[in-house]
């Protein structure tokens, strides 16, 4: 299939940091929307769905956990798929599976029926959607790549503030039913976003018959592409990594879900209560674009992972702070900086893991830290709401979640700081989009480059020893 060319990585491709690329970028800002916006965009049903099925609040949640559930925890699944089908097809299939869930649950006649429908069909049509657009925002960008998560990453708050409201609007005019069938013909436009998800294929040109030879015989001795690379776990960068991102997911979700509730409890009317999560929004929006035109700058970047440790710090601190707020200026206060802090998370977490494993084992990475972070996402949430039950103080809550994220904060500082060491006989570090060659392509560069052991460029480097300058 055409995603093929771009899955196999030719070495005579390389990143073009714009072009077709801002259309790649469209679609992938049009699936982080919907892939994390629409769980909690579903919740706006839940009084009408409790009214129709006779069912408890905390039934209804189970759709917006198995949605999440789903996103996450199918990650080695659609690195599979993505490594033998490619990005486009499997996105196309994925939005086909988005709209079908919600079109088959707008028919539900039990609570049971919305999570079979809801739950898996969408939560697994978004999950094929979210991790290939992705992996095709890190193809298409390389230099540039930083502002493009960070653009991408902020179609979560835009849709948010889109989606609730229509959601709203919806089910006052049409009903739960009626609004599950036009939300499921919105998600068809996932199909049109795996459309612009062209493959990149490498320029012609013009070779002798012996070097055509040469090539081919190369690609019949080119071992089989892994489905699933397992051997990213012997790479310490990605297991710190992969540590400390399953942590922080634990209190990470926390404050946005208790909030509101937070503030209903200090007297407040609800309209007033839920303006905390337009305000965190907001935020959230400038923050994301902002974080990656910083992260993208020259002297930042190669200590990209260093910034993610402090936007991990400046979350948890917030969050510390926040337990200590007696009233609703004091809670805008926290949306305010939470808000920020959580868009700078956003920004640079993929940006930093495709920066730690490179792009040919991005996808098997992305897929297995998404299933770590699943289990976390699974604990994380209930294990507040255990304890706010067993202390009925939103104090501990907020602290707990804070004392979490802080402690994922020093494990990947203090990790990469103390485990990740260069050593005294290696050659300076040579990246590619970000992530270190592996030797034997360092010693072909060099080889090309007429023995010249000059640092190599992140934007050049990827196309091989064809377009070394």
């Amino acid at each position: 299939m055409g995603g093929a060319v771009v899955d196999d990585e030719p070495s005579d491709v390389k990143a073009p940091d714009g072009g077709w690329g801002w259309a790649v970028l469209a679609g992938g800002f049009v699936i982080t929307g919907f892939s994390y916006a629409f769980p909690k965009a579903v919740s706006v049903f839940f009084k009408e769905l409790i009214r129709e099925f006779g069912v408890g609040y905390s039934d209804c949640a189970w759709i917006s956990s198995i949605l999440l559930a789903m996103l996450y925890g199918t990650g080695p699944l659609c690195s599979v798929l993505v490594n033998k089908f490619g990005c486009r097809p499997v996105m196309m299939v994925g939005g086909l599976f988005a709209s079908l869930g919600m079109v088959l649950a707008s028919l539900a006649t039990s609570i049971i029926h919305i999570y079979i429908c809801t739950g898996v069909i969408t939560g697994l049509g978004l999950a094929l959607n979210f991790q290939p657009s992705l992996i095709m925002l890190n193809r298409y960008f390389s230099e540039k790549r930083p502002l493009a998560n960070g653009l991408s990453a902020a179609g979560s708050p835009v849709a948010l503030c889109c989606l609730s409201p229509l959601g709203q609007v919806l089910q006052y005019h049409y009903g739960w039913r009626g609004g599950f069938l036009i939300l499921g013909g919105l998600l068809l436009n996932c199909c049109a976003c795996g459309a612009l998800m062209r493959p990149l294929v490498g320029p012609k040109k013009p070779q002798d018959q012996e070097l055509q030879a040469v090539g081919e015989a190369e690609r019949k001795l080119k071992p089989k592409k892994k489905l699933l690379d397992f051997s990213v776990f012997k790479d310490r960068g990605f297991l710190i990594y992969a540590i400390a991102a399953s942590i922080m997911v634990l209190g990470l979700f926390v404050p946005p879900v208790f909030v509101v509730s937070y503030a209903k409890e200090m007297g407040n009317e609800d309209t007033k209560s839920a303006l905390l999560l337009t305000i965190l929004g907001f935020i959230d929006i400038f923050a994301r674009p902002t974080c990656g035109l910083i992260a993208g700058m020259k002297w930042v970047r190669p200590r990209c992972v260093y910034l993610f440790s402090f936007a991990i710090l400046f979350n948890g601190i917030t969050d510390v702070i926040s337990s200590q707020a007696t009233d609703y200026p004091g809670l805008v206060v926290f949306c305010i900086f939470f808000g920020l802090s959580y868009g700078m998370v956003g920004a640079l977490q993929f940006e930093v893991l495709m920066a730690i494993v490179g792009t040919k084992k991005f996808s098997s990475a992305l897929g297995l830290v998404l299933l770590m972070e699943a289990i976390a996402v699974l604990v994380g949430p209930p294990g507040a709401g255990r304890l706010l039950d067993a202390t009925h103080n939103y104090m501990y809550v907020f602290l707990l979640a804070g004392c979490e994220v802080i402690l994922a904060s020093i494990v990947i500082c203090m990790g990469n700081f103390l485990c990740i060491k260069k050593k005294p006989d290696e050659p300076e570090a040579h990246l590619e989009n970000g992530a270190p060659i592996e030797m034997d392509k360092l010693n072909s560069l060099l080889e090309a480059e007429g023995g010249e052991h000059e640092r190599a460029q992140p934007a050049g480097v990827s196309g091989g020893a064809a377009e070394a300058k």
